[in-house]
């Protein structure tokens, strides 16, 4: 009898595309609208007080295992690519399409049916050109007199507040590439100890041994860790065994990690990246709906203003569970057109990426082998 399976062979055996990763992101998808229905209907102190209690660890994992979860696909989609500038082509092609459309249409059309003021000086405001900034992931949260008497004031897209965290975790692991090339292993293992190591010497450096307890989310310089973490996982998949009594130990880790948030949130990457794998391994057959199709990054994108445009018209969506029940179907919806009318069409533009790489890495090719003379 061999050992314990790793998780190598378990992607392997799952054909490379188990379909536990495409629930885990929808699952994950969904759990941030939970959370965010407590905040959109009652505003933040009420959210404090219900993430001081025992949920609170539990979604205080979410944007971790997000990211771990992100760090793991990614980094077989680095290992695919050829070249680092086209493994940033395929995030381009796969982050802003979709982001734009957004964009545009909560400045365009959500923002004028929802400001308080005339459109000329909505239009014309300062805060809605900075709000156009968002295109790019240079994250502005204000459109002119949006949601101004919402329990959340004045916030048109509270969950971008990510985004720029996610761009860094692209740019963080394409310079490790870079750095790393051949030893590409131990140059990401290393760079992610010492980013971690970083991290905790710099909050020493500010608050002394009595590091700070984070409140309803961890600070986004966790989420690159965790990020990074999933890319480990990853990478080490050959010796990383792939066994329940693991996933147990880095559930029970992480949500301690999750509960103690001072020294803890140094912590949770690496458990949160093994769950993420973990269950993303797991292989339960495809429901129709979800063939073919990845709907969670739609719903991310859609979800906070929805629930804020019902939080402000609909006065029994100031309860979290009307606000939740109504949120749920229309960002679905959403998320939907988004998939089928933006986001696959654009990830149809791969092919242009694989054939600027391959032109690319001919011209280098010609350009080192010099004809004799």
């Amino acid at each position: 009898m061999g050992g314990a399976m790793n998780i190598a062979e378990r992607l392997i055996e799952t054909g490379g595309r188990p379909s536990g990763f495409d629930y885990l992101r929808l699952g994950l998808a969904l759990l941030v609208v939970i959370s965010h229905s407590i905040v959109t209907s009652y505003g933040s102190e009420v959210t404090d007080r219900v993430w001081a209690t025992p949920i609170g660890p539990v979604f205080r994992c979410i944007l971790p295992l997000f990211f771990a979860l992100s760090g793991f696909l990614v980094a077989g989609s680095l290992e695919r690519c050829k070249t680092v500038g086209g493994f940033l082509g395929l995030r381009i092609i796969r982050i802003y399409p979709a982001l734009v459309v957004e964009v545009i249409l909560s400045a365009f059309i959500l923002g004028p049916i929802m400001t308080t003021i005339p459109l000329g000086d909505y239009f014309t405001h300062p805060l809605f050109f900075s709000y156009l900034w968002n295109v790019i992931g240079h994250v502005h949260f204000f459109l002119p007199s949006v949601f101004d008497g919402n329990p959340c004031p004045k916030l048109v897209n509270g969950q971008l507040w990510t985004v720029p965290f996610e761009l860094a975790c692209y740019v963080a692991i394409a310079a490790l590439a870079i750095l790393g090339r051949k030893r590409l292993k131990i140059v990401v293992l290393l760079g992610t100890l010492a980013l971690m190591t970083l991290g905790l010497a710099v909050q020493v450096y500010k608050h002394g041994l009595q590091l700070p307890e984070y409140g309803t989310t961890l600070p986004g310089v966790f989420f690159v860790f965790s990020f990074l973490g999933g890319v480990n996982i990853y990478l080490y998949r050959n010796v990383i065994p792939f066994t329940k009594t693991v996933f147990a130990i880095a559930v029970s880790v992480m949500l301690l990690c999750a509960w103690r948030t001072d020294i803890g949130a140094f912590g949770i990457a690496f458990p949160a990246a093994y769950v993420a794998a973990y269950v993303g391994l797991t292989n339960a057959p495809r429901i129709g709906l979800l063939k073919g199709a990845d709907y969670s990054y739609g719903i991310f994108l859609y979800h906070f203003a929805i629930q804020q445009t019902l939080v402000a018209t609909i006065p029994f969506a100031r309860e979290w569970y009307w606000n939740l029940a109504l949120t749920i179907p229309l960002a679905s919806a959403f998320a939907a057109l988004s998939w089928h009318v933006v986001e696959k069409p654009a990830l149809g533009l791969r092919k242009v990426v694989f054939d600027w790489e391959a032109g690319c890495l001919d011209t280098l090719k010609r350009l080192r082998v010099q004809p004799e003379l």
